[in-house]
């Protein structure tokens, strides 16, 4: 037991766990930030040109409750104990999905651009004899047979 907490207590203080952990806090703050945008800010005035639609309340009842409908709200109809379908509350996860999606793959161009690429690597060379490449290992050149090894 002792070793597996000596195990554990290592790979806590590893940088890229404690790193994971900062990303997880700082991801679920910018959800709730998101989820408030997309219900307080951008859905309501979606709903406003689309007739005075509330998105929040977007609904089908699939069963009636102990008081039968229809429903005034979704509130209502979940207070009666109906059955709903939810599309409306749907709507809002995928819109604010969506926003996240842009800000994170945005987030990586961004960090793409700020960190070139390495070189790759160079597998051959040419031929001094030829020009034909070859690759680096080669002692002597498989198109001319001239012998590479330096003397």
């Amino acid at each position: 037991m002792g070793g597996f907490l000596r195990d554990f207590k290592t790979f806590l203080q590893r940088g890229s766990v404690v790193d994971l952990a900062v990303a997880f806090v700082i991801g679920a703050a910018f959800s709730g930030v998101v989820n408030s945008l997309v219900t307080n800010v951008l859905m309501p005035p979606l709903g406003l040109l689309l007739g005075k639609v509330d998105f929040s309340n977007l609904y089908l009842t699939l069963h009636t409750g102990k008081v039968p409908g229809p429903y005034a709200t979704l509130a209502a109809a979940q207070k009666a104990g109906a059955v709903t379908l939810n599309y409306g509350l749907f709507i809002n996860s995928v819109v604010g999905f969506v926003i996240i999606a842009l800000f994170v793959f945005s987030l990586v161009r961004l960090i793409n651009r700020l960190y070139p690429k390495p070189a790759a690597a160079v597998a051959s060379k040419d031929c001094p004899f030829c020009a034909s490449s070859i690759p680096l290992a080669a002692q002597r050149c498989p198109h001319c047979t001239s012998d590479l090894r330096l003397d």
